[in-house]
Parts: C-alpha cells; structure tokens; sequence
C-alpha cells in the first residue's frame, strides 16, 4: 500500500514527463529522412564555406552537444517545471519544422573532405562522424538550434542566475558548439544563419508571449 502511494506521488511529481514522447514522433520521422533517397536534394552552399578551414579538433564540442541538451533538460526536468515546459516547448517546435523543411525541400551538403591532412584521435572521431551522420537533412541546423534553446533556457533559469559561472560556460559552450558544426564541414553557414533565424522567431513566441500571459507567475520547482 505505501509502495502504491509512493509510486502515485512519484508519478504525479514528474507528471510533465508526458512531452517526452514527441521523440515517439521525432525519431521515425528523421530516421525516415535519414534512410530515404530522395529524387532531388538540394545543395546548400555559401560561399562564406570556401573561407573556414577543416579543424578536426572541433569534434570535441561538437560531440559536447549531446551532452549539453541532455544534462540541461535533465536539469529542468527535476528542479524546475515551467522551465522544462518552455524548454522542450521551444527545442520540438523548431524540431518538427525542421522535419517539415526537410520533407518538403530535401537538402544535403558536398562540404567534407575526402582525406585528411593529420591522422590522430579526433579525425578518426570525425571519420566516424562521416560514417554515421549522412550529408543530408541539414537545414536549419538542430546542433545550433538545439544550443541556443539550452543556453535560452540556462539564461532564463532564476536558480542558474546566482551561479553566473555555469551561465557563462554554457554560452561559451554553446558558441563553440556553433562553430563546431561549420569548421567540421557538418553544416554550411546558411545552415547556421537558418537556425538562428529560426530561434529569433521561435523565441518571443516560447518565452515573451508566456511572461505576458502571466507576468507574475513564478518558476515551479518539482517539489510542488
């Protein structure tokens, strides 16, 4: 009986969880486009790409990524509700259009090199990079969307503001993050200038419009 009330408490305290299954949406759509051989794609390019050189040492952020969306929807998620809301709010909007983008306008990239001038740890991580992650579907960029959401979101968290050390790395990490997915040659510029773009838009609309509803409403920890 106390296990059962428990379980309901449990259930009932990390109730917000059910957003969480938009990945149930997420995954087979981009697994789709990832497998898929489109008839046309077309090829983003600027020639601002011609200008930023292969850096293999790079991958270190750009792998950092992964992390640094998990551990700050991680955070959200346990300490802070409304914030966990606006959060995913923001990261599956931009999402779901960039599947759209990509369903509707096919696109890829010819930026890789072929071979690599240095043989060490990180080009045989960027190699692997090559292997896994397809060319294709790379416009908006969900590396730099995804990093803006996260730092949005770490800027916008009352609690993280009287730790002004972990905001300052996370926005260097995600400006690292961002130059990561153009000095690996995983993005064109226009990619990146489409993600922020995107993430000025979606912006106001997550996080302004909200405070304007409900100017006095507080950040919600978990424990409520």
């Amino acid at each position: 009986m106390q296990t059962n009330k428990k379980l309901k408490q449990l259930i009932y305290r990390y109730r917000h969880a059910w957003v969480l299954l938009y990945g149930l949406i997420y995954m087979p759509w981009f697994c789709y486009l990832e497998k898929h051989r489109f008839s046309h794609y077309y090829l983003i390019h600027s020639p601002l790409d011609d200008y930023i050189p292969f850096v293999e040492y790079f991958i270190i952020p750009y792998l950092l990524w992964f992390l640094f969306i998990a551990i700050t929807m991680g955070y959200f998620f346990f300490t802070d509700r409304k914030g966990f809301y606006q959060l995913t709010a923001f990261l599956f909007t931009g999402m779901t259009i960039f599947l759209i983008i990509c369903t509707l306008f096919p696109n890829e990239l010819n930026l890789r090199p072929h071979t690599f001038a240095n043989d060490n740890i990180c080009t045989r991580l960027v190699a692997r990079l090559y292997r896994t992650d397809t060319p294709t579907n790379v416009l908006p960029s969900i590396h730099v969307y995804n990093s803006i959401g996260a730092a949005i979101a770490i800027g916008h968290s009352e609690a993280l503001k009287k730790h002004r050390g972990i905001q300052c790395i996370a926005y260097m990490l995600c400006g690292l993050i961002i130059l990561s997915t153009m000095f690996l040659k995983q993005h064109s510029v226009t990619d990146v200038i489409a993600a922020v773009a995107l993430a000025f838009i979606v912006y106001p609309l997550v996080y302004i419009a909200q405070t304007k509803r409900a100017p006095k409403l507080s950040q919600q920890p978990i424990n409520t």
